[in-house]
């Protein structure tokens, strides 16, 4: 608007400056018509008086005029310098200013500005050849005005258009601020909808009576309350299953407890004492998972560093290798990797938290042990397919039937009826884990067939897979 203003004002400056030049050359025209030959071929000049009404001065519009005969004559007036002629007056003012050069064609305008008198006056000259029976005379007509009037006149109509374009401006404004109050009443409305909600309410919001544009915002932002919803169902559901999972130990080493209270026999007393003990490890161990699974859970993004696969699966077994004594179990390593000299042939690059793989690689042993049975074999081993690095713990023990392999990855699900016979102290929790950390550094676990048994059947084999880190 501003630009548009500037255009206004612009073109209003030349459309009044037309209008008064236009007025100013017409008693400069009339002046020129009076110009006449005497019998003795003098000139006169002798304007109606129409045109002397003209010529008169008023308040604030000052008129001045100039009728000369151009003496010596020169051969051409056209584009002469105004400043180089000179010549006797026939009518009118002296000393006004010329221009800097006339026009190039007998009869045609220049306008200029210029100061007379300390006064600022638009100024028009006109110059004319005149003939009568052999004799040639040359004149040149000067007419101005003083500029006052113009200037009020262009100020005048820029103070009234500034106005009109200030008036459009503020209802443009109010307009806009009307249809955008008027626009954002939906928002409004849901903004307090959603104040007035109570804390535990994550109802989806209502997108029927807002604007088409905010929809999407809507949906996102629903699509954000259930997910919400689903955390807090799962955590709700944990937190269930966590105190069903608590209260059975507790209960059993109560009426254990209340039991060898009441036995006065010492040696039946200690065997209750080790029952209890046994089950306060379980407790414990059961204790760590939850802490553990929790941790997993969260969305703090761990310190990553270059971790070897090879040594970290080394270090587990040796780790779990009492409890597998324990149990009579043959828990193996086999050492893979890169087999260039570069890699030094037994290392297994991927990159993701030390602690963390740690602790799934950890699960993974710990399930194999609680699950596979007395006497089984257990193998670890690392190595690298294509872009991917893996550890695999294979057994040969009572396996997993292919429809259960899915559903053993969720909490406090101990797999099918075989597996539950064989589980010890298993909680349920073990692949769970596992698994979260898996993905909490770009992995997966995959579980498969094992070793084949005596009984021509398989054990279970579950593989962590990452990717590869390119040194």
């Amino acid at each position: 608007m501003l630009v548009d203003s500037r255009s206004d004002y612009q073109a209003l400056n030349i459309v009044t400056q037309d209008v008064y030049d236009s007025a100013l050359l017409e008693p400069a025209k009339i002046l020129e018509n009076s110009v006449e030959f005497n019998a003795d071929g003098s000139l006169r000049i002798d304007p109606p008086f129409y045109a002397q009404v003209m010529l008169e001065s008023r308040a604030g519009n000052r008129k001045y005029f100039h009728v000369e005969e151009v003496l010596p004559r020169v051969l051409s007036l056209a584009g002469s310098s105004g400043k180089q002629i000179g010549g006797r007056t026939l009518l009118g003012m002296q000393g006004l200013p010329r221009p800097e050069n006339l026009a190039d064609n007998e009869g045609m305008p220049v306008f200029y500005n210029t100061m007379y008198r300390n006064d600022e006056v638009r100024m028009v000259a006109l110059w004319r050849d005149l003939h009568y029976d052999g004799l040639h005379r040359q004149v040149v007509i000067l007419v101005g005005e003083s500029m006052d009037m113009r200037l009020r006149t262009q100020q005048q109509a820029w103070r009234e258009g500034l106005f009109r374009d200030g008036r459009m401006l503020f209802l443009a404004i109010l307009l806009v601020w009307l249809s955008v109050l008027w626009a954002l009443r939906p928002l409004n409305e849901l903004r307090r909808e959603i104040k007035s909600r109570d804390v535990d309410n994550l109802m989806p919001l209502d997108d029927s009576h807002v604007p088409p544009e905010v929809v999407p915002l809507v949906k996102a932002v629903n699509h954000h309350i259930d997910l919400y919803r689903q955390v807090l169902d799962r955590q709700a559901r944990f937190l269930a299953d966590a105190s069903h999972q608590l209260r059975t130990p507790l209960a059993i080493m109560r009426t254990q407890a209340q039991y060898a209270k009441r036995e006065p026999d010492i040696d039946r007393m200690r065997e209750t004492l080790a029952a209890i003990i046994r089950q306060l490890g379980q407790t414990s161990r059961l204790t760590e998972q939850l802490l553990s699974l929790a941790h997993a859970s969260r969305n703090v993004a761990s310190p990553h560093a270059k971790v070897d696969l090879n040594a970290l699966a080394r270090e587990v077994v040796l780790l779990y290798l009492p409890l597998a004594r324990e149990k009579h179990q043959d828990l193996g390593w086999v050492a893979g990797g890169e087999t260039d000299h570069e890699q030094d042939g037994a290392h297994v690059w991927v990159l993701g938290s030390d602690a963390e793989i740690h602790e799934s690689i950890s699960n993974l042993v710990h399930n194999a042990i609680n699950h596979a049975g007395d006497g089984s074999t257990i193998t670890v081993s690392a190595g690298i397919d294509g872009n991917d690095a893996w550890v695999s713990v294979c057994d040969n023990g009572v396996g997993l039937d292919p429809s259960l392999r899915e559903s053993v990855f969720i909490r406090f699900d101990r797999g099918g009826t075989a597996r539950k016979a064989n589980r010890g102290s298993g909680s349920g929790l073990g692949l769970a884990i596992a698994l979260a950390y898996a993905q909490r550094n770009r992995g997966t676990i995959l579980l498969k067939d094992g070793d084949a048994t005596a009984d021509g059947g398989v054990g279970l084999c579950a593989v962590l897979m990452l990717p590869k880190h390119s040194a």
